[in-house]
């Protein structure tokens, strides 16, 4: 059984632990630099990317993550989690886990109020559509080679896979859907 962690700094991580067992994982909850050692691969969940930069250099969490990361163990970044593994960010020049040839643009669709729902196929995850939910979104402005986009939506990148990485810029974890847990757990 694959042992995923959540990164436990904010966001919907109980939820993300709730697919992971519905798809057959062990999921943990990871606030140490130790417990990154007992894992397969881990999931960083929305929130607000900014918070969880600091938390993650509070809980000194930033460079060993970057490394197990670099090292190639797999990651998905949903939403904040997309922004925290971009190595670009528009109109912004500090970036946090610097992993990622994607240039991310933050808020992109507007404010709380701008938050959207939509239903698509994402290659790779699943041949029929599934729900995406949208809450203050970031999207990917640009992706370099190397980097396969796995979906676009109102004509800009929201899904997208490089190597060992995933990033997401909606939540499926808020969904009744299992697609994206499951193909990420088949990744680890």
């Amino acid at each position: 059984m694959k042992k995923i962690g959540v990164l436990a700094m904010q966001g919907a991580v109980d939820e993300h632990l709730k697919k992971l067992k519905a798809v057959g994982a062990a999921g943990r909850k990871i606030r140490s630099e130790d417990e990154l050692d007992q894992i397969d691969g881990i999931i960083i969940p929305g929130g607000e990317s900014t918070a969880i930069g600091k938390l993650l250099e509070a809980f000194g969490l930033m460079e060993p993550l970057h490394k197990k990361i670099d090292a190639g163990m797999p990651v998905w970044g949903t939403c904040a989690g997309m922004i925290l593994l971009a190595k670009h960010i528009c109109d912004q020049k500090k970036t946090y886990l610097n992993a990622m040839d994607i240039l991310v643009r933050r808020n992109a669709y507007g404010g709380q109020l701008d938050s959207f729902t939509a239903m698509q196929r994402v290659k790779h995850v699943s041949a029929n559509e599934i729900p995406m939910v949208f809450i203050r979104a970031p999207y990917i402005d640009k992706a370099d080679k190397g980097v396969e986009i796995l979906a676009e939506t109102r004509g800009h990148i929201i899904a997208a896979k490089q190597k060992n990485m995933l990033a997401t810029s909606f939540h499926p974890e808020l969904t009744a859907d299992n697609s994206f847990h499951k193909y990420f757990v088949e990744l680890c």
